[in-house]
């Protein structure tokens, strides 16, 4: 059998004894009511995401909502003349377009149409087709006839490798050009009217000189950009 321990009387002579430090508060409740709180924030949050996307999804199943069609369906140059000596640039240059609304339930607002007429990546004329006073509405399933006039004289700055490609344009008969036409929009669903758009409409046409019989100008698809 073990021997006992001695019974120790009141004096020690031992290192100091550390005394028990009192326990940390840690607020645990407060802690899952943040984590609560948070997570029907973000659950609130994923069901307002999902019903904005079902709106949206709804929306284009029942609108179907489309793009403009664009076309340049003729082109009439009658002058073409550019001076080297003092960069200036003579031309006449009349162009017909058709705006088409493929859409069943949206009529679109024309407010306004600027064309503008490149050679060379030199721009040498600018034309408002539409304006707000002559603002048009286009109703669903139709097309609209528009018009740009290109006229007059401009200093128009060309160098050697463009004169150069000028000038085989005039020994063919047959200019280059790219005309880029600025849109400013609205759509109307009912009585809701949207607010402005502001797509462009990008050209590459080849139109012969009114004299050159042996040329044709072919109808050209235009590409838009919103």
């Amino acid at each position: 059998m073990a021997d006992k321990q001695p019974h120790l009387n009141g004096a020690y002579y031992g290192p100091a004894i550390p005394t028990a430090e009192p326990p940390r508060y840690r607020p645990q409740r407060e802690r899952g009511c943040c984590c609560c709180l948070f997570g029907i924030l973000w659950k609130i949050l994923v069901v307002l995401i999902v019903l904005v996307g079902l709106a949206i999804l709804i929306f284009w199943l029942v609108v179907q909502p489309r793009s403009f069609k664009f076309h340049v369906t003729e082109a009439d140059l009658t002058q073409f003349e550019y001076n080297a000596n003092n960069s200036t640039l003579d031309y006449n240059m009349v162009l017909n377009f058709t705006a088409r609304n493929p859409n069943k339930k949206l009529n679109i607002y024309y407010d306004k149409v600027e064309a503008l007429a490149f050679y060379e990546d030199a721009r040498f004329s600018n034309h408002d087709v539409i304006t707000h006073l002559n603002s048009f509405r286009q109703y669903t399933k139709s097309s609209s006839p528009m018009s740009a006039v290109f006229s007059g004289q401009q200093v128009v700055t060309l160098n050697n490798e463009q004169v150069s490609e000028l000038n085989e344009d005039k020994s063919g008969g047959v200019y280059e050009f790219y005309v880029r036409l600025n849109f400013r929009i609205r759509y109307r669903l009912g009585d809701v009217i949207s607010g402005d758009f502001k797509p462009k409409a990008k050209c590459h046409i080849k139109v012969p000189l009114a004299n050159n019989a042996s040329q044709t100008f072919q109808t050209t698809k235009c590409d838009i950009d919103y």
